[in-house]
C-alpha cells in the first residue's frame, strides 16, 4: 500500500502590479510513499525538524515536535532576506528533505500553474482539476507497483474541500467502471498539526516547487516579491534531484504524463525548466516513443 500527501502553495489572487505580494503561481502537489516506509520517513522528518529548530531538542512531549511546523514561506523569506547563515540553513534544510524522500522511495508529483499578468485566475476550477490529475498519476504508480493507496489532502474549508473529492468519487463509482481502482477511497483531509507528513508536503511544495517555478517562469516579473533571484540556487542545486524523484508514465497513446507538470499560460514553456535552465537546441536521436524534454504543457487543465 502507498500513501499520498498533498498540499498547496499560492492562491487565486490575480497577478497584478497593484498587488506585488500576490503569488504568481499556484502549486498543488506533494509526494507518495510506501506504507512500509511511513514510520521511518516520519521519524526522519522529525529528526530534521529538531536539527533546524534546536528548541525542539528539549521538548518534553513528542506531540510538541509533531505540532511545531516549519513553514515553507519562512524558508523562502530566509532565502530572500536572510543573512548568509540563514540562507545556508534554508538550503541545507531543503537538501535534508530531499535526502529523506530519496531514502524512503518517495515520489514527488505536482501541478504547477503559472499565472498571466492581469488575467483572473479560476482557483475554484484549477484546484479540483489538479487533484483529479494527481489521482491519475497516483493510480498509474499504484498499477505499476501492484499496490493500493489513499490520498491525504491538507484541509482547507468545507466549501473548498468538497469539490476536490467529488471529481474523484464520481470517477470511482460511475456506471462505466472504476478508472482509479488502486485508490481505495476518495481523498481524505487532515490538518498539518496532526498529520506530520502533511508538513513535509507543505515544505516540498512551498519551499522548493513554488520558488523554483517563480524563478524559472517569471524571472522577468521584477515587481513581484516572489520572483527573486535568491531562488536560483534551489533550481541549480536541486533541480536534477527533483527530476529523478518523479514517477512518470506513458498513456495509451504513448504520451508521457505524471511527475511535475507545469501549465505555463504566459509563454507556454515546458515543464523541464523546473529542473534547470533551458539548454541550446541541438540535434538529438530519440528512441521511438521517447520524449525530448521531461515535461508537458497540458492544455486541458
Amino acid at each position: 500500500m502507498h500513501l499520498c500527501y498533498i498540499d498547496e502553495a499560492g492562491n487565486g489572487q490575480t497577478l497584478d502590479p497593484a498587488r506585488p505580494d500576490a503569488p504568481p503561481v499556484l502549486v498543488v502537489g506533494g509526494f507518495t510513499v510506501p506504507r512500509s516506509a511511513l514510520k521511518d520517513l516520519t521519524w526522519g522528518f522529525l529528526s530534521a525538524k529538531k536539527h533546524y529548530r534546536p528548541q525542539l531538542r528539549n521538548a518534553g512531549q513528542l506531540s510538541e515536535r509533531i505540532q511545531h511546523e516549519i513553514k515553507g514561506s519562512d524558508v523562502r523569506k530566509n532565502l530572500r532576506e536572510g543573512n548568509h547563515n540563514w540562507r545556508r540553513a534554508a538550503m541545507e534544510l531543503v537538501a535534508s528533505l530531499l535526502d529523506i524522500l530519496e531514502a524512503h522511495d518517495a515520489r514527488v508529483l505536482a501541478r504547477v500553474w503559472i499565472k498571466e499578468e492581469g488575467r483572473a485566475f479560476n482557483e475554484s476550477g484549477v484546484y479540483p482539476a489538479s487533484v483529479a490529475a494527481l489521482n491519475e498519476t497516483f493510480q498509474a504508480q499504484l498499477a505499476h507497483e501492484h499496490s493500493r493507496g489513499m490520498m491525504v489532502l491538507d484541509s482547507r474549508t468545507k466549501v473548498k474541500n468538497a469539490p476536490n473529492v467529488h471529481a474523484v468519487t464520481t470517477r470511482k463509482y460511475r456506471a462505466g467502471g472504476d478508472s482509479l481502482r488502486g485508490i481505495i477511497e476518495s481523498p481524505v483531509f487532515g490538518h498539518s498539526d496532526t498529520h506530520t507528513l502533511l508538513q513535509l508536503a507543505d515544505l516540498v511544495v512551498s519551499s522548493l516547487l513554488f520558488p523554483i517555478a517563480c524563478h524559472a517562469y517569471l524571472n522577468d516579473v521584477t515587481w513581484n516579491v516572489h520572483c527573486d533571484d535568491a531562488y536560483q540556487p534551489l533550481r541549480e542545486q536541486f533541480g536534477a534531484r527533483l527530476k529523478k524523484l518523479q514517477f512518470r508514465y506513458q498513456d495509451p497513446v504513448g504520451k508521457w504524463r505524471g511527475g511535475i507538470v507545469v501549465s505555463d499560460r504566459r509563454t507556454a514553456q515546458p515543464s523541464s525548466l523546473m529542473f534547470g535552465p533551458a539548454k541550446p537546441a541541438v540535434p538529438e536521436i530519440l528512441i521511438p516513443g521517447q520524449q525530448a524534454d521531461g515535461g508537458e504543457v497540458p492544455s486541458g487543465l
